[in-house]
């Protein structure tokens, strides 16, 4: 009987390993949410490509925010939540680090309900009090705790507690202690047991349930792996609390083993029957080389608690009543004696055994439920002939010669990989030509070898590296100008002298003289206007293309006073945008460059006379990327963008570069756009010429300034995105 037992957990425990190999390998995605209902009742569809979904359903802000998490999982395109429901006023999907998020906001708390099937999550949210339901908390006396079972359906050990009635609950969160539930007006009835126990050979998360009362209130206290996570919701009178282990990071591939010596190959078989058992392990450390191979960290104790107080006591009978409590076989060599005075509490019987071998020098040698006890020397003197019967079978073992094809590395680089795995008589060589490791060796290692090359030999990935350069400039320039002047004559010859004898004639004139002023532009009645003088000379740059100009002249009959104003004024606003969007293809960890620009000759003087030189102005990229094992992107970047500006030039008529450069590291995700740099520049200026004292007078000041204002915005932003082309290919490992 015992035996069928151990057969029928091993094929379970070994169908348990291989879906589990297949769940890590699985893709597991959410393609659609859908929302339907009112504002009652609202329904939530979450569907995917996943067999029995990890998930957990949580609320926060007092019952306002529904969150649901499905672990492992990634978005299948773009993820938006379909349709509407009055209850829910907001909805999201996310994809976070462990997994995908959606997010629901409700207008009042409501009573959440969970269940999931293949490839389906449905959420149902009720109001308290609609549609028929009970609330939440009744004011019809105390609820009851009727009854409290564990077990375990789609994938997930499931604790359930029935109630007479709907009441309060809550989860206290503990960092590695036990989990636990708080039922708000509650009491366990009389026929619900204190505690339960889980068999360890079902490897459940759940470990064992308390039930306790606790000032009018009920307490459930549930012991679980270390990692687990738990997550309570209502069903009607039921309040189902679902554990889930601890989740797997997939994000980044672990390492493998591919080759291994014997004597720790026995101990990894050792170690596997044990997992296959089901049973707990019981081990402890000491300066025994055959020992510390096995220690992997601190020990973890998930045995039976026991008691024991013994005095002088026989270290056989100790035995007998610890392979009683753990369900083990102990079997002890003849040399195996002693008593032992001991007094422990509370204390995991796997715990007891490593304190009580401990003392006595003894160690142990454990495959499946049968633990052999011996003493260290004993043990230790066995694993040295094991040691010594391994090298004699390696020197006698056949050789044999194996051609392995090595497809995207190179076979001379791989060849010091495969010397380190080689034994004393193997050898290996390289053909150039076919690209192909010649090994010869025995089979054993031979196999590993082999798996050692096609880990290696994978594709190299590639990446797409794209810069986009923006560049935007905006420009305002304003400029307002005025120009007058006149003349004032009295004398004899213009018939109103002044009538004294000195001076008899007075001349008034405006003293700046300006050629450039077109005297036909002065007035369109008198296109032969003599060139003015004028009082006040500040006129804003006007010409062809650029303003325009207002010229009036006003005189008496006889030419005795005559004034000419000219009024200039020209304004300009431009805006440019410039889009750069260099782009390239490389392998990981390799430099790639590309330029596109011109050469700008200038002249150099020297001693063998004048030379001509040429100044680069170019956009160039320089990309050096290296693929993570999580399928991120780090780069070091360096983008410069040189242009030539002729507005601005040399005294030889040389223009001047204008440089634009970025050179950063960063990690990207692959496929998204990261702004690697950024310039802000903004140019402003007002300028006033005015002639002193005059310019200062209110309003008329206005005839005696020139004003000029200016404003230049400029924007730079540097964009990269990188893609890997071959993701599928070089990534799998």
């Amino acid at each position: 009987m015992r035996s069928t037992r151990l057969f029928v957990s091993v094929v379970a425990c070994l169908v348990a390993l291989a879906s589990s190999g297949v769940a890590q390998t699985s893709d597991v995605s959410v393609r659609a949410v859908e929302l339907s209902g009112s504002e009652h009742r609202a329904r939530v569809v979450i569907t995917g490509d996943f067999e029995v979904p990890r998930y957990a359903v949580r609320t926060r802000e007092e019952g306002r925010v529904v969150v649901v998490e499905v672990d492992g999982a990634r978005i299948e395109g773009a993820l938006a939540v379909d349709g509407q429901a009055g209850l829910v006023t907001t909805s999201s999907a996310s994809a976070t680090a462990r997994g995908v998020r959606i997010e629901l906001g409700l207008a009042v708390p409501a009573i959440h309900r969970a269940r999931a099937t293949a490839g389906r999550i449905e959420l149902v949210l009720e109001r308290p009090g609609a549609g028929g339901q009970p609330a939440p908390v009744e004011a019809s006396g105390p609820a009851e705790v009727r009854a409290v079972h564990v077990e375990r359906r789609d994938g997930r050990d499931r604790v359930v507690v029935q109630l007479s009635r709907a009441a309060t609950f809550r989860t206290v969160r503990a960092g590695s202690g036990p989990a636990r539930l708080v039922i708000d007006g509650a009491r366990p009835s009389a026929g619900v047991p204190r505690t339960l126990t889980v068999d360890p050979a079902e490897d459940m998360v759940v470990r064992g349930v308390r039930v306790e009362e606790d000032r009018g209130r009920t307490v459930i206290e549930v012991q679980r792996d270390d990692g687990a996570f738990g997550t309570a919701i209502r069903e009607g009178d039921r309040i189902v609390w679902l554990f889930a282990p601890a989740p797997r990071r997939v994000e980044r591939p672990r390492s493998r083993t591919i080759a291994r010596e014997a004597w720790a190959q026995a101990d990894a078989d050792e170690e596997d029957e044990d997992a296959i058992d089901g049973d707990e392990v019981a081990a402890f450390l000491s300066d025994v080389p055959m020992q510390l191979g096995r220690a992997r960290g601190a020990q973890r104790y998930r045995g039976r608690r026991i008691d024991l107080d013994f005095h002088n006591a026989d270290i056989h009978n100790i035995l007998r009543l610890i392979a009683e409590v753990g369900g083990v076989n102990i079997v002890t060599s003849d040399d195996v004696s002693g008593s032992v005075t001991i007094r422990m509490r509370n204390v995991p019987w796997d715990q007891a055994l490593d304190v009580i071998l401990q003392a006595k020098g003894l160690g142990m040698v454990r495959r499946g439920n049968l633990i052999r006890v011996a003493p260290l020397a004993s043990l230790e003197k066995e694993r040295e002939l094991a040691i010594a019967r391994q090298k004699q079978q390696i020197e006698l073992a056949p050789l044999e010669t194996r051609l392995i094809p090595v497809s995207y590395a190179t076979a001379s680089n791989l060849s010091p990989r495969v010397q380190e795995l080689l034994t004393s008589r193997g050898n290996v060589s390289v053909d150039e030509r076919t690209n192909v490791l010649i090994v010869r060796d025995t089979i054993e290692s031979l196999d590993d070898i082999e798996e050692l090359i096609r880990t290696l030999d994978t594709q190299t990935p590639q990446v797409l590296v794209e810069a986009r350069i923006v560049e935007a400039t905006s420009q305002y320039v304003r400029d307002v100008g005025i120009q007058w002047g006149g003349n004032v004559l009295a004398s004899t010859a213009t018939g109103n002298p002044t009538g004294l004898i000195f001076p008899s004639s007075v001349g008034v004139t405006g003293g700046n003289f300006d050629q450039n002023t077109p005297s036909a532009g002065l007035s369109p009645f008198a296109p032969r206007v003599a060139t003015p003088n004028f009082a006040v000379n500040l006129p804003a740059t006007t010409g062809t293309g650029q303003g325009g100009a207002l010229g009036i002249t006003l005189g008496s009959l006889g030419g005795t006073v005559n004034l000419a104003v000219r009024l200039s004024a020209a304004e300009a606003t431009g805006v440019v945008r410039i889009i750069s969007s260099p782009r390239i293809l490389t392998l990981d960890n390799h430099e790639a460059h590309i330029a596109q620009g011109t050469l700008i000759p200038y002249s150099q003087i020297s001693a063998q006379g004048v030379q001509t030189a040429f100044q680069e102005a170019k956009l160039e990229l320089r990309v050096t990327p290296h693929v993570t094992a999580d399928g991120s992107i780090s780069m070091h970047v360096k983008v410069t963008r040189d242009e030539p500006d002729f507005t601005r030039t040399s005294a030889r008529g040389d223009p001047t570069i204008l440089k634009r450069e970025a050179e950063t590291h960063l990690l990207i995700e692959d496929g998204h756009t990261a702004v690697i740099g950024g310039i802000y520049t903004r140019n402003t200026g007002r300028n006033v010429d005015q002639i002193p004292f005059f310019g200062d007078i209110p309003i008329l000041g206005v005839l005696f300034q020139r004003r000029r204002i200016r404003d230049e915005r400029n924007e730079l932003l540097i964009f990269l995105t990188p893609r890997i082309v071959n993701r599928a290919e070089s990534l799998r490992r």
